[in-house]
């Protein structure tokens, strides 16, 4: 299909536009000292990798047939798309990562699962480490004031252990929060996949054998 093939294409510029979009969203948060130019110029360099995926977005619309239901299917790309203005949610188009990362995974599930869970728990504990940061950091009464702070709390939070000695205490905070735990919750069920797929082969393989 034309679309499967414009999907190849462009894998490696959108791995690249995505590792732009975190290096231009992370360094004001890292840095809150940043050069007021240098900042406007990372904004400007967010906006511009959002209309790439937008474009994207657009090119395998027109190269599909039945373009509503595709639309519907991939009903999260639209959302990546139409909601970069809400600030917790702008962190949303970094997730074309997971959608890359299931182009170039191994042909087994096995294979798949454990590429997900791996690129899952790392950009989750990161992302949701800034995303936290930059939500918490200049509330009144704000226990998560630091990079090390929130990563801590992201690595506590996406494993599902909840030390709580630190916690948001913003609505913007809360959501990241929910988001994380649901993610923590997948990823230990894609965990119980991927040795439950890795089970079964092994006793398949070994009927197999004898």
């Amino acid at each position: 299909m034309r679309v499967e093939t414009w999907e190849r294409r462009a894998e490696i510029p959108l791995l690249l536009l995505a590792i732009a979009f975190l290096v231009a969203y992370a360094w004001p948060i890292v840095d809150p000292g940043l050069d007021r130019d240098l900042e406007s110029f990372l904004q400007v360099a967010s906006w511009t990798v959002w209309g790439a995926f937008a474009i994207d977005f657009i090119v395998r619309l027109l190269l599909v047939e039945g373009r509503r239901d595709y639309a519907i299917r991939h009903w999260f790309d639209v959302a990546l798309i139409a909601l970069p203005l809400l600030r917790p949610l702008r962190l949303l188009r970094l997730l074309a990562f997971l959608r890359i990362l299931n182009r170039s995974a191994a042909g087994s599930l096995a294979g798949r699962v454990a590429t997900y869970v791996v690129g899952a728990a790392v950009m989750s504990v990161g992302l949701g480490a800034l995303a936290i940061l930059d939500a918490e950091r200049s509330a009144q009464d704000a226990n998560i004031t630091n990079l090390g702070d929130a990563v801590w709390w992201a690595t506590t939070t996406v494993t599902t252990v909840g030390y709580g000695d630190h916690f948001p205490i913003t609505t913007t905070g809360r959501f990241v929060a929910v988001a994380l735990m649901l993610m923590g919750i997948a990823l230990v069920g894609s965990i119980t996949a991927a040795v439950a797929a890795w089970l079964i082969s092994n006793v398949e393989l070994e009927a197999t054998e004898n």
